[in-house]
């Protein structure tokens, strides 16, 4: 098969490496890619990977460049295009796509379409409520006493949601977002959601329109400092499994929340082919969620991706073809730990082009794999292009072996203003 990849991120150098595992990939190109994914060869063959000079957002040249190589799937990874609808204008021309289409995407693409669908459907989650305008939305702010998480309604690079934990807070976050625009036109209505106490993971389900195979759990760290600390980011680090969550407790949490979802998604005839990813809280009350995406996690692909079995060619070409229901998911037993190495001044403004060393020393060290995010060629050498740089990843048999193997592939990498979380893993531990 012929695969083209959209994005350029850690998650799309992951999902590169597995699907350049598989016998199936015969030709495998990338838009646009980055440096570490054009590093990449084929299994089969060993033809190198293609790094494509199109944005991901570009969808009439995407379309173009699928058609002129005949491409036999495109797997999308970021968020952005499916909400645009790329997967709707490939089938109209007759391309084969995996992820959902426009309407399916809106899971992600409006909050306040998701907590209706929630509400709804009767699928657990926080109390909440969608407004407009300011006014409404400081009152039911201060009915939570200022508790609460302010999220813009559209895609915001996965940094629209601010925690509040007082009234002044939450009526500060509420003008940020709808009075002065700070996420632009995803800030037009914001949804509201009462903070809820306990355990946050990440849960992740292949679906084919009818079918939703659920993943083993993850947990990811948002805040950009030690001790949940900082401001929201689009993720410093994550591992799995977690270890407080038994396969049968799993079991129960996915019929909870992937129950009702799929009913739901029947019921209004919503065709969703692609990942669920919900984050989801573990409350005294049972799981509830606080929001959907529509697409892989990053940095959770890595991890997952480096404890599947499975051919990721097969699973994605069964989940867009709606023939999921035979296929059984195949995990390694070890624990995986992903360490995001980030520019400095991240989340905010970053300066691009700091050179990067180390990255041989690192890739040469066992059960390790270095996933690039934001970087770039330059001469000989490699630099940074963006916020979060390089997703350091390691497996082993204990979580406790696997952080220290990713913290000592941390350690050989250097770059100017360098930063990461030493906390990656430690709840896992505790």
């Amino acid at each position: 098969m012929k695969l083209l990849v959209i994005g350029s991120g850690g998650r799309e150098h992951a999902l590169v490496w597995k699907l350049a595992q598989s016998p199936h990939a015969k030709r495998l190109w990338c838009a646009p890619g980055n440096a570490g994914i054009a590093g990449e060869t084929l299994a089969a063959g060993g033809r190198p990977v293609e790094c494509v000079p199109l944005s991901a957002d570009d969808l009439p040249q995407l379309l173009t460049f699928a058609q002129d190589q005949a491409v036999d799937l495109t797997v999308v990874g970021p968020d952005n295009p499916l909400a645009a609808g790329i997967v709707d204008l490939f089938q109209e021309q007759g391309l084969r796509i995996w992820g959902p289409n426009r309407r399916a995407a809106q899971f992600e693409s409006s909050k306040v379409f998701a907590q209706e669908f929630m509400e709804k459907h009767g699928i657990p989650t926080a109390r909440s409520g969608t407004f407009a305008t300011a006014e409404p939305a400081r009152a039911f702010a201060a009915s939570l006493g200022g508790c609460c998480a302010v999220k813009a309604d559209g895609l915001a690079l996965g940094k629209g949601v601010l925690i509040c934990h007082t009234i002044p807070e939450a009526n500060q976050a509420i003008a940020e977002i709808l009075v002065d625009k700070a996420f632009g036109a995803a800030g037009a209505r914001i949804v509201i959601q009462e903070l809820l106490e306990g355990v946050e993971i990440s849960l992740h389900a292949l679906c084919d329109g009818r079918t939703a195979k659920l993943f083993p759990t993850a947990q990811d760290h948002k805040r950009a400092l030690d001790g949940d600390l900082g401001l929201n980011t689009g993720g410093m680090g994550t591992y799995s499994p977690t270890p407080f969550v038994t396969a049968d407790e799993l079991e129960r949490i996915g019929q909870a929340i992937l129950g009702p979802w799929l009913a739901g998604c029947a019921e209004e005839r919503i065709d969703f082919r692609g990942i669920l990813y919900p984050g989801v809280m573990l409350t005294p009350d049972g799981p509830k969620v606080l929001e959907f995406n529509a697409r892989f996690g990053d940095p959770e692909t890595q991890v997952y991706l480096t404890r599947l079995e499975n051919d990721l060619v097969e699973l994605l070409d069964a989940s867009a073809a709606g023939t999921l229901s035979a296929q059984t998911l195949r995990w390694r037993g070890e624990a995986s730990v992903c360490v995001v190495m980030a520019s400095g001044g991240y989340p905010g403004a970053v300066t691009k082009g700091k050179v990067i060393t180390g990255l041989t020393a690192a890739a040469q060290m066992p059960h390790t794999k270095v996933f690039h995010a934001g970087t770039a060629k330059s001469g000989d050498g490699i630099v940074t292009n963006g916020g979060r740089v390089l997703g350091v990843t390691a497996w082993a048999d204990s979580l406790a072996a696997a952080r220290l193997a990713a913290y000592a592939a941390v350690d050989k990498i250097q770059f100017d203003g360098a930063q990461f979380r030493r906390d990656i893993a430690a709840k896992g531990l505790r």
